[in-house]
């Protein structure tokens, strides 16, 4: 049996695998989407469908016989430090009296790049733990909404990402997570960037709409999306922490893309939403990560680019090096999507 067929046995699964109650819910936030407050399922922090598929002999086969694998993404929503902020590093170096550093900082000031456009950086991290990652990247223009770089002032870096064996994905605008055609034209002006298909999508926002975005994203020519989880609040959306193909209860079909359902974006851990301090953001990654690798699935992550610094880089690398340190395969969506 495939995964649905396994999956339709339980009845109560198999509405949280589909996401029956979010369809024509009229609950939604200043983003419009569906809120983990709103939801009748409170196991959020246990994997249920993928234990069920466990239990029922589902597996997966991971490169070297890892016993789990772990998909790292990056949503690069800037690439430019403020004027402002620019200035404020300056003050901060010369009241330190560090005067090399305040030199740089005003070195700086003459450029609109750095030090968000700070790729290199988060590759050679992952290096280190034989570790691959995508980056999505936004094609907005001038006047949208999200507009916070042009894509085509970034070939150089992202032709570097490329060539180093990164994945490079499309990050869609505010309106694009209902919109097929909007999807389609700026995946076409990322390739122009890229030289090569854009196989992979995440929503900026998190914006996403079950089942229509998914339906859009199969229209557009995606192979995959990296938006499903919860902006409120880290788990597992649908008990499921194994790529899947979406079923639309409205047209009882299988959509025709891949979802690599995500655990964990490291804003929703923060005081916005989740509030958690460092111990408890470690102590509760570490129990998502143990749960994921119990059932032989994917753990996917979000840490943006702005995060890789501090603590929050901190962070990130502990996650690494614990996930390497369990054996996972630790890669990008491209990867994942082949399995």
């Amino acid at each position: 049996m495939n995964m649905h067929e396994i999956l339709r046995q339980n009845p109560e699964i198999w509405d949280t695998f589909t996401r029956k109650e979010e369809y024509n819910s009229p609950i939604r936030d200043q983003y419009d989407r569906f809120p983990h407050y709103a939801s009748r399922n409170r196991d959020i922090f246990e994997p249920k469908a993928s234990q069920y598929l466990n239990e029922h002999g589902y597996s997966v086969k991971y490169p070297h016989d890892a016993p789990f694998a772990v998909c790292l993404t990056h949503d690069i929503d800037s690439v430019y430090q403020s004027i402002p902020s620019k200035g404020l590093a300056t003050l901060c170096s010369l009241k330190q009296g560090k005067l090399s550093e305040a030199f740089h900082s005003i070195t700086r000031m003459r450029s609109k790049k750095m030090p968000l456009c700070n790729f290199s950086a988060i590759m050679e991290v992952e290096e280190k733990y034989d570790a691959k990652s995508t980056f999505f990247f936004m094609t907005e223009s001038p006047g949208e909404l999200d507009y916070s770089y042009t894509i085509e002032d970034l070939e150089p870096e992202i032709g570097s990402i490329i060539d180093r064996g990164w994945e490079v994905g499309l990050h869609g605008g505010h309106t694009a997570y209902l919109n097929a055609q909007e999807m389609r034209e700026k995946k076409e002006r990322l390739e122009k960037v890229t030289h090569k298909s854009v196989l992979g999508y995440r929503n900026h926002f998190l914006r996403f709409k079950v089942p229509d975005t998914w339906e859009c994203l199969s229209k557009a020519g995606f192979q995959y999306d990296a938006s499903f989880g919860y902006a409120d609040c880290a788990g597992f959306r649908n008990g499921m922490c194994h790529p899947f193909r979406p079923f639309n209860l409205n047209t009882n079909h299988e959509i025709s893309i891949l979802e690599i359902p995500l655990m964990v974006m490291d804003g929703t851990l923060d005081h916005t939403y989740m509030r958690l301090d460092n111990k408890r953001k470690w102590e509760f990654v570490k129990m998502l990560i143990d749960r994921v690798a119990a059932c032989h699935g994917v753990f996917t992550l979000l840490w943006h680019n702005t995060d890789m610094n501090g603590k929050n880089q901190e962070m990130y690398e502990n996650i690494l090096q614990y996930c390497n340190d369990k054996g996972a395969w630790m890669t990008d969506g491209c990867n994942i999507c082949r399995l």
